[in-house]
């Protein structure tokens, strides 16, 4: 059996967008304008960070492939963007069926996409639009993996939170209901923060090897 790379296919993003079995050529670890190729890393590291590095063409042992399902989000003309991502991360889990874990992504994927708005392009801030702010999710497997890509090129870093601050818990948040999570290498076109959920009822469910 041939071994494939992450793939995932670059294709034109409308506004709502939900493949099943992206079976096009692969694409490089470099996230890329308009298209999807910026969720190639995402997968590859969640992949990675679930023992399930390399991916093939048909499941693995862990239950995951290269050819993913994909469900994209254009938040940029939406009023409310964090609300449109949340929303549209629990039809997309539905329809999947995969909702166990829905209530733990809908309140990462608020923390992530509310981080982007606040720091993740220039002028950024709770009260700007969303810009160039994308949202996508993923499943290749047993699991869901949800993606928030932003211009900048700044990682975000888990820091000691301060229990009187009204803000910067986000990560930690993250950290405590996601069973991955991590950071694309930011490039010229930014970075993608992801977060990775087993199926099952809580955290570690279902990775190889546990959390």
């Amino acid at each position: 059996m041939q071994k494939s790379v992450a793939a995932v296919s670059c294709v034109r993003e409308d506004a709502a967008i939900d493949v099943t079995a992206l079976r096009l050529s692969p694409v490089s670890n470099t996230a890329t304008g308009m298209g999807l190729c910026w969720l190639a890393p995402v997968l590859e590291m969640a992949a990675a960070a679930s023992g399930n590095w390399p991916l093939w063409r048909e499941p693995g042992p862990g239950g995951w492939t290269c050819f993913p399902r994909v469900a994209v989000r254009s938040l940029a003309a939406q009023p409310r963007p964090v609300r449109a991502a949340r929303d549209f991360a629990a039809v997309t889990l539905r329809r999947w069926g995969a909702a166990e874990r829905a209530e733990d992504v809908a309140i990462v994927v608020s923390e992530l996409v509310t981080n982007a708005l606040r720091h993740g392009q220039p002028d950024s801030g709770p009260g700007r639009p969303a810009g160039r702010i994308r949202f996508g999710l993923l499943q290749p497997g047993p699991c869901v993996v949800c993606a928030v890509a932003d211009p900048s090129r700044t990682a975000p870093v888990l820091k000691q939170a301060d229990v009187l601050a009204e803000t910067g818990r986000g990560l930690h948040v993250v950290d405590a209901l996601a069973d991955a999570w991590g950071c694309t290498t930011p490039a010229a076109t930014g970075k993608a923060v992801w977060a990775m959920f087993a199926a099952g009822p809580g955290p570690g469910s279902a990775l190889t090897g546990g959390r």
